[in-house]
């Protein structure tokens, strides 16, 4: 692999690891009603697993409400089955016509659980981008020793993966404390 290589492909493999990141945060409940609570829950529809956002319109009519308008009437207790079986812990209400979620206020003891798993999310994410780094280096090592780099473009390569490391691991550990701040500001 040349330097060019090298370093296009770590940087996009460390931006995916934040962008799951990102994803994870997303789904996390805080106090207030967000679509990304539901956004990826998979419905069984017709036999296969399809994503809620496929299947209905989601908005959020109020601070503490979710409101699940489908576009096919017919798929509406699946919806709200699937609901039940995921990890959000909310209750549907269905009307026939669509499902309202009311999202209720955190204990202290739920939001201090919730920051923890964002300690978690983002101790994963660092770990990735390390992991990330280390291959990078590997590369750098394999071509210096396949006579592609010198010893001093090595190094080169290097300091810009770890620079690329630091930039990632900022933006996780942004993300991690903006989250943590919803969490515990509600």
């Amino acid at each position: 692999m040349d330097r060019d290589e090298i370093l296009l492909d770590c940087e996009e493999r460390m931006d995916k690891a934040v962008s799951v990141l990102s994803d994870q945060l997303k789904g996390l409940r805080t106090g207030r009603a967000n679509p990304g609570l539901v956004d990826s829950i998979r419905v069984d529809y017709y036999g296969s697993p399809t994503p809620l956002k496929q299947l209905a319109n989601i908005s959020v009519p109020e601070p503490q409400q979710i409101v699940i308008r489908p576009f096919d009437a017919s798929a509406i207790n699946e919806i709200a089955k699937a609901i039940q079986a995921s990890d959000v812990g909310l209750a549907p209400n269905n009307d026939g016509k669509l499902v309202r979620l009311n999202i209720p206020p955190l204990s202290t003891e739920r939001r201090k659980q919730l920051v923890s798993r964002v300690k978690e999310f983002a101790e994963e994410a660092r770990v990735s981008i390390r992991n990330i780094r280390r291959d990078a280096n590997k590369h750098a090592d394999q071509s210096e020793k396949d006579k592609l780099f010198s010893e001093d473009e090595r190094d080169d390569v290097k300091d810009k993966v770890q620079e690329l490391t630091k930039k990632h691991e900022g933006l996780v550990n942004d993300a991690a404390a903006a989250k943590e701040k919803d969490i515990m500001d509600e």
